[in-house]
């Protein structure tokens, strides 16, 4: 038929109705709508919602005159009416990658094609065996929905209609519902599964009905949350009973089970409607699934699974996180106290706690809280008047359930815990917690611990360091986590080559999409030093948006105030908590006369949270009273806790405020130099050597290889450990300053033991990771020479990717950055080696694989300076010999000849570094200045190797490519 012959027909003298005979027939007056071009078969096996069996693949909505003052919109001939409220099917928008996934064969269709006959009957494929099969339910619509127009439908039509594959229905006031839907969504979205998820309780248009309903008779898959409120709810039931006779249902228990369901579906006022939801319920074995707080990411991952399978769709390639643990450090097994703030922090980011889980086992009436739903929900609560009823089950009339109490009483619990912590910024408050503390307190352990208990109700949890200097950098390595490329490019956008603050930007905004979106993950940033990044100075809004989706975040600091909201505030531990810590891991009871030095230890310490735990530790290792410690503390002279030259003026005044944390410290130092060769104890030059690192995990191979160039010293507490030595051994059976450490791996778990350091979780290998404090405290005295051993280990077995952080803290040493001077002075020969194995490399991957174009690029400058120094420095010995007396020249010329090799190395290492330059400054289309340096590497590689020379031969490519790519701009 001509798509101008459609007529417009009556909608309201349509209906589907349910005979006994399992076969429906749909009646029609006058109606010519017989034709295959409305209703037919589908001639592939996927069924998408424009091809559905009941509705018309193509549409748009006309009424009569007469029918305005319905909720049904008017729509020019000449025009096509999108329906207004969004349409969330999946991640991508676009319409070219359609779906692959398998359909159960539709129904068939008995039709005459006599434009005469007005009557149509529709047969199910499903064999019917006589008048006592049950009666097939159908959603029906008032039919024909939308008349075909003149003109095409638009790509934006067919973006909101396109199919999918699978429908996930739920239904309740609870937010954790509605996040833990969105992420199933994500999860499956993800997968190549495309999505529908409605709470069509919350939808106050018909159009987001209608859709909904398409959607619902054309998905592979349904996916039913059911809660207490589902069967409270007759859209809830009538999914649950469409999906099942479909045979395509998967329910899903949400902080519920078959028994709690069954008492709650009795006290519905409609017990027949829940007896049959519940009946078909408990038929689904196979794919039946359930969830609580504790294991939502397991149900997750087994509900995508599942439905990837019966899709036959190929799995998903995990993303590449080889080598990165999603918790920087194991468990605390000793963790005491917090259960406030724990409980706190989980009423900011849920909502009430488990308090919130009551509103899952109630009923709600419409109305409820909008935003609830995504898809097709609009801002508004659903109003009930005048709304067709587009869903007919026959089964009776829809009735609400009257449980307004139950609601209310819910509703204002919930309203309390919807409160901003602060009214500046009321979305942040729900989704982004501050933990403000003293250093030491034990903010680390307490965001730790949560992350432990809450791990499964996120997608994963990030884990980032916010110390000034690495911040960056840090945000950035989440991208190896999270499988995502954010390398720089050389390909042209729109013409032109990305600026290098365009790929930075880029690549910091690919990391930002990801993290905040419906996928729900827990981004703790730990030891955040300031607002401002380091590098170029930008705000930390930049990187915590308003709306932060399903992600939240936990911020640990010593800033009184982060983004303009309050932080929780914590206090040191309570008496009872801190006895518990200070016992140590043993837990091993003393008498009264002892508990009184537990108690002493407890007020010198200031209750901090690492000073006990330090104490505990060095109490459990021992096998030492706590009166012994005690005096052997005290033993520590006043002049080893005063010297702090090398800290910054705040690290000094936190050493000259806690004078007995700074003498438990060097009391550990000591003991760390009492092995057999009381001059070479390994742990003890790790210690000095890791205060020099990056506060990040550091590999045990990296830290023994810098230990080992820090060159043997006496002992400074010869003169007291003496004394501490016989009392130590007086007290403990296995005296722990008798034991060899034979291996670096048994230096660093000592280190741990004595808790100055965590082991950290890597997968390879072993790591700890230094307490902040510990780094303060081993930088005091003799940091130079443990500095310069840093470089040194890290020129040997740094990584730059691994070891990024550590080592930017060796470039900082060597180069200073800013207004810092640098701290460790090289010898030209170890400068270049310094240059060609750490910094070189560091920067190149900074730059391809980070992004970070403006501070590669840096870092090569800076180095390129100092070779260019150091060459005037042989320019101007030269000089000097040949205007000084011969007999002058004579003695310098046997002794103190200039070494030509090492000249020869450095003007060399210069040329690489102007042709990586160059090559950088290519990508980002800073042709002319690349040009000059180029010209200069070529020039110099002419002279010192020659013009036919492969490194020569390759800069002149470099400088071609560059003069060719500045004639075209």
């Amino acid at each position: 038929m001509d798509e101008e012959e459609i007529p417009v027909v009556d909608t309201q003298s349509l209906t589907i109705k349910i005979a006994n005979s399992g076969q429906q027939k749909l009646t029609a007056t006058s109606s010519p709508y017989n034709s295959p071009s409305l209703i037919s078969p589908p001639s592939s096996a996927f069924v998408s919602a424009l091809q559905s069996p009941y509705i018309s693949p193509r549409a748009t909505l006309v009424t009569n005159p007469t029918q305005e003052n319905q909720e049904t919109l008017i729509a020019p001939l000449t025009s096509v009416v999108h329906p207004s409220p969004p349409v969330s099917y999946c991640g991508s928008q676009s319409d070219d990658v359609p779906s692959t996934s398998y359909t159960p064969p539709p129904e068939r269709y008995d039709f005459s094609d006599d434009p005469t006959d007005t009557k149509l009957k529709i047969v199910t494929c499903v064999p019917v065996s006589g008048p006592e099969t049950d009666p097939r339910i159908s959603f029906s619509f008032p039919v024909p929905r939308i008349s075909f127009a003149k003109g095409s439908v638009s790509p934006a039509s067919n973006a909101k209609l396109r199919s999918c594959d699978v429908y996930i229905g739920f239904h309740g006031q609870n937010p954790n519902l509605v996040r833990f839907c969105k992420w199933l969504k994500s999860e499956l979205e993800l997968q190549g599964i495309a999505c529908f998820i409605a709470d069509r309780a919350k939808y106050a248009d018909n159009q987001s009905h209608e859709i909904a309903d398409r959607v619902i008779c054309s998905v592979t898959f349904g996916v039913i949350v059911v809660t207490g409120c589902s069967f409270f709810n007759h859209l809830s039931l009538e999914e649950i009973r469409f999906f099942a006779q479909k045979k395509n249902l998967i329910p899903l228990f949400f902080n519920t089970d078959i028994n709690e369901i069954a008492s709650l579906s009795n006290r519905n006022g409609d017990t027949k409607k829940c007896k049959e939801a519940l009946d078909v319920i408990l038929k689904c074995h196979e794919f039946r699934l359930e969830t609580d707080e504790s294991n939502w990411r397991s149900c997750v991952s087994k509900a995508a699974g599942i439905l990837r399978a019966k899709l036959g769709r190929k799995s998903v390639v995990e993303k590449c996180t080889e080598g990165f643990e999603e918790l920087p450090f194991p468990r605390n097994k000793s963790f005491v106290g917090r259960e406030k703030e724990i409980i706190d922090i989980e009423m900011t980011l849920f909502g009430c706690g488990d308090s919130s889980e009551q509103e899952s086992s109630v009923p709600s009436v419409k109305g409820g809280t909008p935003g609830q739903s995504e898809g097709l929900a609009d801002d508004e609560s659903e109003a009930d008047v005048g709304r067709g009823k587009y869903i007919n089950l026959e089964l009776g009339k829809n009735k609400e359930t009257n449980k307004e109490a139950w609601v209310e009483r819910n509703s204002l619990k919930r309203s309390k815990y919807k409160k901003s912590r602060s009214g500046k910024n009321k979305n942040l408050s729900m989704s982004v917690v501050c933990i403000n503390g003293l250093a030491g307190v034990g903010k680390t352990d307490l965001a730790l611990e949560f992350a432990y208990r809450y791990a499964q109700r996120y997608k994963m949890v990030l884990w980032v360091g916010g110390e000034a200097r690495y911040f960056r950098q840090n945000i950035l390595n989440l991208s190896l986590n999270l499988g995502l490329d954010v390398s720089a490019d050389a390909e042209k956008e729109k013409g032109r080559i990305r600026s290098f603050d365009e790929q930075e930007s880029e690549a910091f905004k690919r990391v930002k999409r990801e993290m905040f979106r419906d996928m729900p993950y827990l981004l703790i940033i730990d030891n955040l030093e300031t607002e401002k990044e380091w590098w170029e100075g930008k705000d930390l809004h930049d990187l915590i948006p308003t709306n932060t989706g399903g992600t939240h975040v936990i911020i640990t600091t010593q800033l009184n105030r982060v983004m303009n909201f309050d932080p929780l505030q914590l206090q040191p531990l309570t008496t009872p908590d801190a006895m518990i810590l200070i016992r140590g891991r043993r837990k091993k009871e003393y008498l009264a006369g002892e508990v009184e030095f537990l108690h002493k230890f407890d007020e010198k310490l200031g209750r901090s949270s690492f000073g006990l735990w330090v104490v505990g530790s060095l109490l459990s290792e021992l096998a030492i009273l706590p009166s012994a410690l005690f005096e052997a503390v005290n033993q520590v002279p006043v002049e080893e806790t005063t010297s702090c030259s090398n800290l910054t003026i705040p690290d000094q005044h936190f050493c000259r405020t806690n004078p007995f944390l700074m003498k438990t410290l060097v009391f550990c130092t000591a003991l760390l130099q009492q092995s057999n060769d009381s001059r070479d104890s390994v742990a003890s030059r790790m210690l000095q050597v890791g205060a020099w690192f990056a506060p990040a995990p550091i590999s045990v191979n990296l830290l023994a290889a810098a230990a080992k160039k820090i060159p043997v010293n006496r002992n400074r507490f010869k003169k007291w450990t003496k004394c501490m030595k016989v009392a130590l051994c007086f007290y403990s059976g296995q005296c722990l300053t008798s034991q060899a450490w034979k291996s670096g791996e048994e230096s660093a778990l000592l280190l741990v033991k004595l808790g100055l350091a965590r082991k950290a979780n890597r997968q390879t290998g072993c790591w700890i990771q230094f307490h902040p404090i510990t780094q303060i405290f081993a930088k005091r005295k003799d940091g130079l020479v443990a500095a310069k051993a840093n470089v040194q280990g890290a020129r040997k077995l740094g990584n730059p990717v691994t070891d990024s952080d550590h080592l930017w803290a060796c470039a900082f040493l060597v180069f200073g950055f800013k207004s810092e001077p640098p701290v460790v002075q090289l010898k030209v020969m170890d400068m270049v080696f310094f240059i060609r194995k750490t910094a070189l490399p560091l920067a190149i991957s900074a730059f391809t694989t980070f992004s970070r174009c403006n501070s590669a690029l840096e870092l090569l400058k800076v180095c390129t300076n100092v070779l260019e120094e150091a060459e005037k420095s042989f320019v101007s010995q030269i000089q000097d010999w040949c205007h000084g007396s011969l007999c002058w020249k004579k003695k310098l010329q046997s002794n103190q000849r200039v070494d030509e090799y090492v000249w020869q190395e450095v003007t060399l290492l210069k040329a690489t570094l102007l042709e990586t330059r160059a090559k950088l400054l290519l990508r980002g289309g800073h042709f002319d200045s690349g040009e000059d340096l180029c010209r200069t590497c070529v020039s110099i590689r002419t002279v010192m190797l020659g013009h036919n020379h492969a490194q020569t031969l390759a800069a002149q490519q470099t400088l071609a490519k560059l003069v060719r790519m500045r004639s075209k701009i």
